[in-house]
């Protein structure tokens, strides 16, 4: 594997190791246009890894330093994510500009790239997470056409398919127990999801950033009975990577 330097002035002191990947997506034209962003003093933004279409990547940030990608976030209480994490971009026009899958050469890299990371920080599965899971409300990046399924499958990354759970989907409006029991459990995933037992658009925006990581096929903020049950299932795996 081998390493481009491309060094950012956008970075400060972290408080301490990282112990997270935050996943994102770059949503311009060209690969070019985005790293001369990521670089560029006055944009205030970085992240510590770019990796082109063609498998080629960019590092702009050490792994030791905080490197400014997720903006306002939040996974399991923490509010400065970008103080715990490792930020990785990926090539992509996203949703904006025509978004596509991602290139296997891409993913190939970006596989060897967390072998490499989580070789030097302690990093567990149920931390390499997308942008739109620390940001739900505002992104949505990388969105459902990221390969998740074949992440894990290449050991990275938390990815379930169980059989569906029987009950009705819950969607906006509803209220009761079974509400409450899915922001419990998407709050105990890391969510900023406190438990009301009313699913309002809040809830909602919660499980359509849920669904774009491990249920891209629905995506629409319902939580259906296979929704829920990957819910579940995640929670145990969290508990155990």
């Amino acid at each position: 594997m081998t390493i481009i330097a491309a060094p950012s002035p956008n970075f400060d002191m972290r408080r301490g190791p990282p112990d997270m990947v935050v996943l994102h997506y770059t949503g311009m034209q060209t690969g070019a246009e985005a790293l001369a962003r990521l670089c560029d003093p006055a944009a205030k933004v970085s992240a510590h890894y770019l990796i082109e279409e063609d498998g080629r990547i960019f590092q702009l940030v050490p792994e030791e330093r905080r490197a400014w990608h997720a903006g306002l976030s939040f996974w399991k209480g923490e509010r400065d994510v970008n103080a715990v994490s490792i930020g990785i971009e990926l090539v992509n026009s996203g949703h904006d500009w025509g978004y596509r899958d991602f290139p296997d050469d891409q993913i190939d890299a970006l596989t060897s790239l967390l072998d490499a990371i989580r070789g030097r920080w302690d990093i567990t599965n149920g931390r390499i997470l997308g942008h739109s899971d620390v940001a739900p409300g505002r992104k949505v990046d990388p969105g459902e056409r990221f390969p998740w399924k074949r992440l894990a499958q290449d050991g990275h990354g938390l990815w379930l398919e169980p059989p569906a759970a029987p009950g009705a989907p819950l969607g906006v409006g509803d209220e009761g127990t079974g509400v409450f029991a899915l922001q419990a459990g998407l709050t105990r995933l890391g969510y900023d999801c406190a438990p009301s037992g009313h699913y309002d658009e809040h809830t909602q925006m919660i499980v359509t950033a849920f669904q774009r990581h491990w249920r891209p096929d629905r995506v629409d903020g319902v939580a259906d009975g296979e929704t829920r049950a990957r819910l579940v299932h995640l929670l145990r795996a969290a508990a155990e990577s």
